[in-house]
């Protein structure tokens, strides 16, 4: 198939550990003069709408959505895809908007949407959790069900007996034990049982594992499509998954990583180019601490020890990672060679990022983050699509705050492959 239009080409992967919101806000369009009032800022990507801000032009600063945030004061959670956006609200309902092609959006029809819009077909049900793929979405509501809709052209919707897309959010219902967490990735999706059991399906991570096994077969969750348990995990229980665009990763309730896939940027941490089943990440890598949450973009993952300490690992080049120094006018500092080569050598094992111990939040889009630190939003990584919100598109190489943000205090932060978005609280 074609490559997906934005650059690098994949899906925001789902975040796993930390709660997703800060309790129950005022209801309705009216807030009290001495209540806090929220507002939801987005910007970067938006050639879908994905935004929600009834246009398609790419936007470098965050932008309130003045409309939205009157009517719905209650947002949970927020999430973005390819090009599209959800969110959750206190109430379980689902908004939508942007690309929506496949039918992503599971609103029975293929036009883009320009402003966020109630998913109806969910009326009836309480949605919980919901994981935006690069052109799918799957759905989880409080009864511990999967939904999916979208694009079903590499199986990742989980419902083998659908061909082509689907328009609206369709049960899977292979997933006979209840579900607490879902992810999808570029083209594959995964699933954690009440028990502690993975699934996943989507055949997105098969081409590379075929190529890496020179003619070996390859296990079978990785051409499922339909839930099929992850081998390896049997002596864990799993709480958290996330899939990125060719790896996944998973958090144990012992404090372990557990990855599988891909690992051409250094992001599982091992010497192997493909790991076919899961692999724990040795904790002498965190200075021997239990990890408590863990996010990954595309090619890079990000993990917080409970001790609020915060590593980062894999690509690097869009600094992605948040590493390396910056000078007053906001461009890469020159380093020497060595320095570089040195630093492309680190990539590929957990650093820890010192300014950013004792995050509150962290989300990673494709190849760029933010990150809730002292009441402040901090951006870094990719920006070419102005999505670290600092009005320029150059890439953002250490985390700094986003000023455009003002005095709002982020209380919800959520990003797509190439936007972002945070709710902040204002006062009324």
């Amino acid at each position: 198939p074609p490559r997906p239009p934005l650059h690098p080409s994949a899906a925001a992967p789902a975040q796993a550990g930390l709660p997703a919101g800060r309790g129950r806000a005022a209801r309705g369009r009216r807030v009290g003069p001495m209540e806090a009032a929220r507002a939801l800022f987005a910007w970067g990507a938006n050639s879908y709408g994905q935004l929600g801000l009834g246009h398609k032009e790419d936007v470098l600063v965050p932008q309130s959505l003045k409309d939205f945030s009157c009517k719905h004061q209650n947002i949970k959670s927020i999430a973005g895809g390819g090009g599209h956006s959800a969110v959750i609200t206190d109430a379980g309902e689902l908004f939508v908007c942007g690309q929506n092609k496949e039918g992503q959006l599971g609103l029975n029809h293929t036009e883009d949407v320009l402003c966020f819009t109630s998913c109806t077909a969910l009326s009836s049900v309480c949605v919980i959790q919901v994981a935006c793929g690069w052109d799918f979405t799957i759905i989880l509501t409080g009864n511990g069900q999967v939904l999916s809709c979208g694009s079903n052209s590499f199986g990742q919707l989980g419902v083998p007996q659908t061909s082509g897309e689907c328009l609206i959010p369709q049960k899977i219902e292979s997933l006979t034990e209840k579900v607490v967490n879902i992810a999808a990735g570029l083209r594959h999706a995964l699933a954690v049982t009440e028990s502690g059991m993975v699934f996943q399906w989507g055949t997105g991570m098969a081409s590379r594992a075929n190529r890496a096994s020179q003619g070996k077969m390859i296990p079978s969750f990785l051409t499922a499509k339909e839930p099929c348990k992850v081998p390896g995990l049997e002596d864990v229980k799993v709480k958290r998954v996330i899939a990125s665009s060719y790896h996944s990763v998973s958090l144990t309730d012992e404090g372990e990583l557990c990855v599988w896939g891909s690992n051409k940027h250094g992001q599982l941490v091992s010497k192997e180019t493909f790991l076919v089943e899961p692999q724990k990440i040795d904790a002498h890598f965190f200075l021997g601490e239990k990890i408590g949450a863990v996010w990954s973009g595309w090619t890079h993952v990000v993990a917080q020890t409970e001790t609020g300490k915060v590593f980062t690992w894999g690509r690097a080049d869009y600094g992605q990672l948040g590493r390396s120094a910056v000078v007053h006018d906001g461009q890469r500092q020159e380093v020497q060679r060595s320095s570089e080569q040195h630093l492309e050598q680190l990539s590929n094992v957990p650093v820890s990022v010192p300014c950013l111990a004792g995050v509150s939040q962290i989300a990673c889009g494709s190849e760029h983050n933010l990150a809730v630190v002292g009441g402040h939003c901090f951006s870094w990584g990719w920006n070419e699509h102005g999505m670290c919100g600092d009005g320029t598109e150059a890439n953002v190489y250490a985390p700094k705050p986003i000023t455009a943000l003002g005095s709002g205090k982020p209380l919800l932060i959520g990003c797509g492959a190439g936007h972002s978005m945070v709710l902040c609280q204002t006062q009324g």
